[in-house]
């Protein structure tokens, strides 16, 4: 085999395992795990009565939100949670808006009028006011369900556990272009098999809590959704997701919004990969660090695999027909990523998603090399 075969055969062998193989690995060792005694447990948490609930402080970060911040408080008072249990901290970073007004009014018990340092830096101030034993977190234009709280920290009846996150259903706008729900749905059934096996490799910030004495400061521009669930592993906690948990946002309504949104991401998540310790194997298991290399490391390593794939197939065109189908799959799937948006389908329309997405990854590192990542950030667009 020739120095281009080895090379194409292992980038696609790569791409398959990252999107296809290793969810059916993560599959198998959950099936495996589930036949061990008081496995379930932890799948399905007990809901714990009145009594024995913890106190939680509630953090919402907002930057001009004041469209959306009364609803959200309006939204965690009605939670199914005790009162005198539940404490709201609503921390402005540096809005310049009537966001912290309208948050007062609605009924938050502590809202931080902060200068602008990012909303991890907010997050952080919030956590020093919060009296709860559980610090909890969300955006503020997601809704949770009435019982979200009670099912969030009801794993934190396992004294290993120093994080958990939600489930986050997104609704579709009414344009239809982005197709990011589908990936979701996939994403979240990653998610749940991760937490089943042994710990969650990433979050969302709509819906996650930790342990007060868990939780971590990071540097502020990295998020909490990546940078938690692998740094608590490395400090003897599990890290684990609670489907049951739901709390609902807008989709980006457009795919163009989306990759900007994910390229905006990407360029937070390149410096927790390399140099946030993400690479770094110590205090990892065995196991927890192939899911490591497996769904985060591979995943954003996809848009460098597929130009190696498709250079690789180019060089073997005259090496069998394999090779030219290769070549043709893939100039298939970016005319059709090109035409969607004369031609929409649930076929060009599910191209142009994959494509730009992926190519977000690779975007998102350029601008970081390129230009640095800010700790700022602004409401995506159409999320509100």
């Amino acid at each position: 085999m020739t120095f281009y075969a080895i090379v194409f055969w292992v980038a696609v062998a790569l791409i398959v395992y990252a999107h296809l193989g290793y969810p059916v690995l993560l599959g198998l060792l959950a099936w495996l795990r589930e036949r061990a005694p008081g496995a379930r447990a932890r799948s399905r948490p007990r809901l714990a009565q009145d009594d024995e609930l913890p106190s939680v402080s509630v953090i919402v970060a907002a930057y001009a939100e004041q469209d959306v911040i009364s609803d959200r408080v309006a939204n965690i008072r009605a939670l199914d949670y005790p009162d005198q249990l539940l404490e709201l901290i609503v921390a402005c970073d540096g809005s310049p808006d009537e966001t912290a007004g309208r948050a007062r009014s609605a009924g938050a018990d502590v809202v931080l009028e902060l200068p602008r340092g990012g909303k991890i830096r907010a997050q952080d101030a919030a956590v020093e006011r919060a009296r709860g034993d559980i610090v909890a977190f969300s955006d503020a234009n997601v809704t949770w369900q009435p019982d979200a709280l009670r099912r969030l920290v009801a794993p934190f009846a396992d004294t290993r556990v120093g994080y958990v996150c939600g489930e986050v259903q997104l609704i579709d706008a009414a344009t239809g272009s982005n197709q990011e729900g589908l990936y979701w749905r996939y994403e979240l059934a990653l998610r749940a098999l991760e937490s089943r096996v042994r710990s969650v490799t990433g979050g969302n910030g709509a819906i996650y809590a930790t342990r007060r004495e868990a939780y971590l400061v990071v540097d502020p521009i990295m998020g909490h959704d990546l940078s938690f669930p692998f740094n608590m592993v490395k400090r003897g906690w599990l890290a684990l997701a609670v489907r049951e948990a739901q709390a609902s946002e807008k989709m980006v309504p457009t795919i163009e919004g989306e990759f900007a949104r994910k390229r905006r991401m990407m360029s937070h998540t390149w410096p927790i990969v390399v140099r946030g310790g993400m690479l770094s194997p110590r205090g990892y298991d065995p196991l927890y660090a192939l899911m490591i290399v497996s769904h985060r490391i591979l995943r954003y390593l996809t848009p460098f695999l597929h130009v190696i794939a498709l250079v690789a197939s180019v060089a073997l065109l005259d090496r069998g027909w394999v090779y030219v189908a290769a070549v043709v799959l893939q100039i298939l799937v970016l005319l059709a990523a090109a035409v969607a948006g004369v031609a929409p389908s649930r076929a060009t329309l599910l191209a142009r998603y994959y494509v730009l997405t992926t190519a977000s990854l690779a975007a998102g590192l350029w601008d970081w090399l390129v230009h640095g990542t800010s700790a700022g950030w602004e409401p995506a667009e159409g999320t509100r």
